[in-house]
């Protein structure tokens, strides 16, 4: 778990973070990393990192903090896909987890997924985010966790 790590996105790595490809049908689920980088730029809460796995770039995640509540959402998480299927994206969700929590003081966070996107529902079940009965103004189903 230890060879999963974060960084922030600089020209060192922005190149290399912005040809993450996903597999084909998924691109449906989630912005391009070119979108999101843009929103982090309009919205300067949005914090956006490159996943490494060791010193190789495998993935893409966003986070940010909002209003008065300090609502914490782990917003887009990505792997590539020459890393899809190994467990990275499980481990980087649990190091994400641990990481935003700390970051903002908080102990819940949230993150929503289109409803068809059934893997990433049920990764994120299975690491205790609930369906908290509401959808986002995208009609994205919005899942909690309680740290």
């Amino acid at each position: 778990m230890d060879r999963i790590s974060f960084r922030d996105i600089d020209s060192s790595n922005e190149r290399i973070v912005r040809s993450i490809k996903l597999k084909p049908g998924q691109e449906k689920f989630i912005e391009t990393v070119d979108e999101c980088l843009k929103e982090a730029q309009t919205y300067q809460e949005w914090h956006p990192v490159a996943i490494y796995y060791d010193k190789e770039i495998v993935g893409f995640a966003m986070y940010g903090s909002f209003g008065p509540n300090k609502d914490t959402w782990i917003d887009r998480i990505m792997i590539d896909e020459k890393y899809q299927g190994k467990g990275l994206g499980r481990i980087a969700m649990i190091k994400l987890i641990d990481i935003v929590s700390m970051e903002y003081g908080v102990n819940v966070i949230y993150l929503s997924i289109i409803e068809e996107n059934r893997a990433a529902q049920h990764l994120y079940e299975s690491l205790g985010f609930e369906y908290i009965n509401e959808k986002d103004p995208n009609g994205e189903l919005i899942f909690k966790y309680t740290v």
